[in-house]
């Protein structure tokens, strides 16, 4: 797997998403502002919730941008055994039931599914708990999380 080509798709996917939060920024701020939308009585909250949602939007939009800058700057480094995985290192893990997945920890950004290939990669940040518990293992060490009420388990297979 390149993780040059798996930095593009992510490029492309935080692009997409942007181009989509920002539409929705200019047609929730034109909802709020269109003189139909003018309250006429207290409980007349159409301009007003439109605005909150104009805001909300904006929030997100602000937030791909600077995922989109992160993940410019990112450089994926080769994995070096004598530091383990760290950020833009590429994953393959196992869990009890033999079954595999692939992370690729980035920047910023992450809950992201990319096709390389026919294998899905899962991006996830080193924020994300999973992220934090492989930090600085190798090929064969054991990595364990908590979600909810489980633990999960799981072992390094590979590391690129």
């Amino acid at each position: 797997m390149d993780k040059f080509l798996l930095q593009q798709q992510v490029l492309q996917r935080l692009a997409e998403d942007l181009l989509q939060a920002e539409e929705a920024v200019r047609e929730a701020h034109e909802t709020a502002t269109h003189e139909e939308n003018i309250a006429e009585n207290k409980y007349d909250t159409l301009g007003l919730e439109a605005a909150y949602l104009a805001t909300g939007q904006a929030r997100r939009a602000a937030a791909i941008r600077q995922a989109l800058a992160h993940w410019r700057q990112f450089r994926p480094l080769p994995y070096d055994a004598g530091k383990g995985i760290q950020l833009g290192a590429l994953v393959c893990l196992v869990d009890a039931g033999d079954k595999q997945q692939q992370l690729f920890l980035g920047p910023d950004g992450g809950s992201m599914q990319l096709l390389s290939g026919a294998q899905i990669v899962q991006v996830i940040s080193t924020d994300a708990p999973l992220g934090k518990a492989l930090l600085g293992k190798c090929e064969g060490d054991e990595v364990s999380i908590q979600v909810a009420p489980k633990r999960l388990q799981f072992e390094v297979l590979r590391v690129l």
